[in-house]
């Protein structure tokens, strides 16, 4: 199947992008693709679709307050997104400016500290922030939460809290695995009742995962590096779900790059950390994820592609058709989907 860019667009009207979250976490609608066949739920009415034995599999990384505002030496005004914090005081950025800062330039940040560049890598900056405390210190401090280009309000009390998953534990996201967004204490606990095991690992979602794909032909995109971690924990959970004929289901598409990517070689999922940059096109085999849940995602984005190669190019047009016509919402803040792997 030869596929390019333009397989994967599609209209959506602008009311449907959610720009706030649900009353509460699991009040979200939830669209099942199972078969080729959709139906319409309650994210509440999760636990029934799942079945004891099932491993859940989350993305426990915590979104940092990545974006920091300030100005060069010259009084220039200057934008840093922190991409990957790479030790105690150096971080790697996206750097917004009329003119690009050189190595050796500095920087005055928030108002309140100082930092300098190290050096250019491609498209990003290597940062040495010098104030005498470490990155995720202040950028705790002084930063603000990285919103999706598509929201349009300024990030509030409401949404340090809500673009946060209940269960993340490690920092290093720029963006949230939106799909955990749904979850709250009594939903994981229902799951629990009903005999479904959850692990997690750790993927930091970089900023390239808004970045629009600018090929037409899907060969000559390049992913975006992201870090990821499995522990031994995970990897046995996974291990005895597929033994015993039990279903791995993933919460989030990162969570799906970061099981296929450490199965990739022998097809089994053990405990590893580095980086991936799979790219998951229609055609990819699936080694160890049967289920996804996921939200709506992006026209012409790498996540749709992903989707679209675990439940099939057609199936997933109509089921985003659907969801456009029976008004769910759309992307980070937006409701859910339940999406079983086609079968060969």
């Amino acid at each position: 199947m030869h596929l390019t860019l333009d397989d994967f667009d599609y209209a959506l009207p602008l009311e449907l992008v959610a720009q706030h979250p649900a009353e509460s976490r699991s009040a979200s609608r939830l669209l099942r693709l199972s078969g080729g066949h959709v139906s319409d739920h309650a994210f509440s009415e999760l636990p029934d679709l799942v079945d004891a034995g099932d491993v859940l599999v989350f993305n426990d990384t915590r979104v940092i307050k990545a974006r920091l505002f300030g100005e060069k030496a010259t009084g220039g005004r200057i934008e840093v997104l922190v991409e990957r914090v790479l030790g105690q005081d150096l971080a790697l950025a996206h750097l917004r400016a009329s003119h690009a800062p050189r190595a050796g330039a500095r920087l005055r940040l928030a108002g309140a500290f100082e930092a300098s560049v190290v050096e250019r890598r491609g498209e990003l900056f290597v940062l040495r922030f010098e104030a005498g405390e470490t990155v995720f210190t202040l950028l705790e401090r002084h930063g603000t939460l990285p919103l999706p280009p598509y929201i349009a309000h300024a990030p509030d009390a409401r949404d340090e809290q809500r673009y946060q998953t209940v269960y993340a534990r490690a920092p290093g996201a720029v963006a949230a695995p939106t799909a955990g967004l749904h979850f709250d204490e009594a939903l994981l606990g229902a799951l629990r009742a009903k005999g479904a095991e959850s692990v997690h690992l750790t993927l930091h979602v970089g900023a390239g995962t808004f970045q629009p794909v600018r090929t037409r032909e899907l060969s000559r995109h390049r992913m975006h590096a992201e870090q990821f971690e499995i522990s031994a924990a995970a990897a046995d959970a996974i291990a005895r779900a597929r033994s015993r004929g039990s279903r791995v289901l993933a919460i989030g598409t990162t969570c799906v790059r970061a099981l296929e990517s450490a199965a990739r070689e022998t097809g089994e999922v053990a405990p590893c950390a580095g980086e991936t940059r799979l790219f998951i096109t229609p055609g990819f085999r699936f080694r160890v994820v049967d289920r996804l849940l996921t939200n709506f995602h992006l026209p012409k984005s790498t996540l749709l592609m992903l989707v679209s190669a675990f439940a099939g190019v057609e199936p997933i047009r109509r089921a985003y058709a659907h969801a456009i016509a029976q008004r769910y919402r759309f992307f980070s803040y937006g409701d859910a989907m339940l999406i079983d792997r086609m079968t060969p």
